[in-house]
């Protein structure tokens, strides 16, 4: 059974897995659409200052902070090995750090560094196709870590019921 601090442990974990798969399914259902609207340039501007702004307290906290709650319930649950939840966890924990936190430092963090430096050049023909390319595969991308999100939200719930 989960009680005590490793229940409030996993219920934060839950918590911040949530809110984290809230913040790529928002992207994906109308931020990545809106910017997709936009001229290349434009489109490539504004998804070079949304990345920029993304690197503030805020994000970081639910993003880095579900990394670290995954990384600390992972650890106590291999530690404690609880009668029930034990897999539900393990597998919850897996799937964010490796299906959102991997993801996004494998996948989404260098298409964004090769955006930026397309932004400095003056080829908008090139810009344009590759802005289509980036949208496509980024895309994809944040779906997965929103998915994976999600259920490692779920599976910890589950592991406390």
């Amino acid at each position: 059974m989960i009680e005590g601090p490793y229940f409030a442990l996993v219920v934060l974990g839950a918590l911040w897995c949530g809110l984290s798969a809230g913040v790529f399914v928002a992207f994906s259902t109308f931020v990545l659409r809106g910017l997709g609207a936009l001229p290349a340039a434009q489109g490539i501007a504004a998804m070079n200052a949304v990345n920029a702004a993304a690197l503030n307290p805020a994000f970081m906290a639910v993003f880095l902070g579900a990394a670290l709650l995954c990384a600390v319930i992972a650890v106590v649950t291999f530690v404690l090995w609880p009668d029930e939840g034990t897999v539900e966890l393990l597998l919850g924990c897996a799937l964010y750090l490796v299906g959102s936190f991997g993801v996004t430092v494998l996948a989404n963090i260098p298409r964004n560094e090769a955006l930026a430096a397309l932004a400095g050049s003056e080829a908008a023909e090139s810009s344009g196709a590759y802005w289509r390319t980036y949208l496509r595969a980024w895309g994809r991308w944040n779906h997965l870590r929103g998915a994976a999100a999600l259920a490692a939200s779920a599976l910890f719930v589950l592991a406390l019921t």
